[in-house]
């Protein structure tokens, strides 16, 4: 029986990056923090947003302060003794963070997809089989 050659369907492959902001190396705001602030804003609670992270609420929280000791400012607003909704609640500064973190990190990702890209198909001109 004569072997056939198949034509292999070249897969999409794309790099990936962790982006995060530190400070005296250690990270201040990262996906992770991302994430619980993004909890408290949508459930208005630290322990709600722990549970919708898989996190304990005493880790959250932790986060929350190291950020805001890091960054010197408050990143969430807590009303003590409130009962129902909106007991916590993200300061205007945590807003504009979550945004311009999420912005620097499509423009980082952005960027990383374009050039590796480019570079990828340049490798793989330079080492293109001859037919």
């Amino acid at each position: 029986m004569p072997v056939t050659k198949t034509k292999r369907k070249r897969l999409t492959i794309r790099p990936r990056v962790k982006l995060w902001l530190e400070s005296e190396e250690e990270s201040v705001l990262c996906g992770g923090l991302c994430a619980m602030l993004r909890g408290v804003e949508e459930t208005g609670s630290i322990k709600h947003a722990a549970e919708r992270v898989g996190r304990s609420y005493r880790f959250v929280w932790a986060r929350i302060k190291h950020a805001e000791d890091a960054l010197g400012r408050q990143l969430v607003e807590t009303h003590l003794g409130g009962r129902g909704s909106n007991r916590s609640e993200l300061t205007d500064l945590a807003v504009d963070l979550l945004r311009e973190f999420d912005d620097l990190r499509s423009e980082v990702y952005h960027l990383v997809d374009n050039v590796f890209t480019q570079r990828l198909n340049e490798t793989l001109s330079r080492h293109q089989r001859s037919k």
